[in-house]
This record gives C-alpha cells, structure tokens and sequence, in this order.
C-alpha cells in the first residue's frame, strides 16, 4: 500500500484551509486518511502551518512519500532536516547530541529569520493602509500649550 504525505483541502470558497495527512495515495483528495499531522492556513501573511514534528518524521522513516507541497512545508519546518542529521547519526557519523545540537542551532536561526520577515510584513502592511504617511504628527497648538502647562505647576500634594 503506498502512503503519501498531503494536504486535505478544508474552508469555505475562496478561503483555503488544509489538514496535512497520511493517507493511502489510492484515496481520494478530501476522503479516508490514515492519520492526521498537521494543519496549514495559507491565507494568512506568512502562512501558519503548525505540524508535529515526531509523527512527520515517524511517516518518512515508514516510507511515506510527501507531495511536492508538503515537502516544502517539511523543509521549511526542518522536518527534513532532522530526517537527514539523523540518518547521520544512524550512519555512525556522529551522536544524537551533536545531531540535535545541530538541530537547535539551525531552528533558533531559522525563526530568527522568520520573526524578521513578519516584522517587514506587519511594517509594509502599516505603510500600505497609512498610505506612506506614517509618521508622528506633532500635538496640536493647544494641546502644547496645556502639556507646557502642567509640566511648570507643581505636582498635587507638594
């Protein structure tokens, strides 16, 4: 029985939302799966894909074949990462320590990246709705006049 890793398209028109699941390559898109691994939103900016990590890395090492998508969706997680350090580690090349040390280096600098992409999103999004004019306005005259007001009088209680 070949088993594939893919994606089940759920959400309404227009507005996608996909379980990813191992199933039987012989099923139908949205029909019988064998285990459900994870979920991928791509309508949000950056996509949200939230996958567990074992359970895919459980799937490859049986023989499973992801699709196209799905492997960039691994790779992107680091799932395919790991699959290769530890097929390192089987080979004799190196320990299971060194392996997730790796691992963990490569995943702090990946979310590193991934945190300063959202930024640059959530900035261009901003700039895109305020039209480019987006920055600080001064107070208007008499609001200065009431700040330069209380900043001179004495606090209460003194």
């Amino acid at each position: 029985m070949p088993v594939k890793i893919r994606l089940q398209r759920h959400g309404s028109k227009k507005r996608p939302f996909y379980f990813i699941v191992v199933a039987d390559a012989r099923a139908p898109r949205d029909g019988k799966f064998i285990q459900k691994i994870g979920t991928y939103n791509p309508v949000s900016d950056p996509a949200v894909i939230q996958i567990d990590r074992q359970k895919a890395l459980e799937w490859l090492h049986k023989g499973a074949q992801p699709t196209d998508t799905v492997r960039k969706i691994l790779s992107s997680k680091g799932v395919l990462y790991l699959k290769h350090l530890l097929r390192g580690v089987s080979l004799g090349l190196f320990d299971q320590a060194a392996a997730m040390e790796k691992f963990q280096a490569w995943f702090k600098e990946h979310e590193a990246a991934e945190a300063k992409k959202r930024e640059e999103n959530r900035r261009a999004r901003f700039k895109q709705r305020s039209g480019g004019n987006y920055q600080r306005r001064p107070a208007a005259p008499r609001q200065r006049e009431e700040n330069e007001a209380d900043a001179g009088a004495p606090a209460q209680g003194e």
